[in-house]
């Protein structure tokens, strides 16, 4: 006879395995070649924003690439870029928002900031437009979950110098900024 509680435990506990044997091949830590190793507040770490979306919460090993996925637009390849991942109702977004106020600050003319504001579906086709408007369209698709996240991208190449969660330290920042910036 059929027992939908037997199968809904085994169709649970299939889920698990999978994702434990997927996530086994990924690695969820900082991605930034500039740090020994990771703050506890990087990638690695939860998603803050779970209360939204339960499934990210319960798959923190999304794979990472160390590539936004090619060169950048062309009238942004002069500086260094930071993208923000950004939703208005993320916890993680307002928590990192003094530390992004002051590298704007700091890096006035000498870094690119662009917001990807992914806080519904307006604003997210708006970010999707302007992902493939400046070449990160590759970039917001693996991403978009990711909100909280600050990541700095070498614009010629598309590589991934650093990319932070939920990290509110201003010197993890600058570090990579200022290594970019002298090179």
């Amino acid at each position: 006879m059929y027992k939908p509680s037997k199968f809904f435990l085994s169709l649970v506990c299939l889920s698990g395995l999978v994702l434990t044997v997927s996530c086994s091949a990924t690695n969820p830590d900082n991605i930034s070649q500039n740090q020994a190793s990771p703050s506890t507040t990087d990638v690695a770490q939860s998603n803050p924003c779970a209360s939204k979306n339960p499934c990210a919460a319960k798959n923190p090993c999304a794979a990472k690439a160390k590539s936004v996925g090619g060169p950048l637009a062309q009238e942004i390849q002069d500086k260094p870029v930071l993208v923000d991942v950004f939703a208005s109702w993320c916890a993680a977004c307002k928590n990192i928002a003094p530390t992004l106020s002051q590298l704007e600050k700091d890096y006035e003319g000498k870094v690119h900031f662009v917001v990807l504001d992914v806080s519904d579906k307006a604003t997210t086709a708006q970010a999707e437009a302007k992902a493939k408007e400046l070449g990160l369209s590759e970039f917001l698709a693996a991403n978009k979950s990711q909100t909280g996240m600050l990541t700095i991208v070498e614009p010629k190449t598309g590589k991934i110098l650093a990319q932070h969660r939920n990290n509110p330290n201003l010197a993890d920042y600058k570090t990579v900024l200022d290594t970019a910036l002298t090179q």
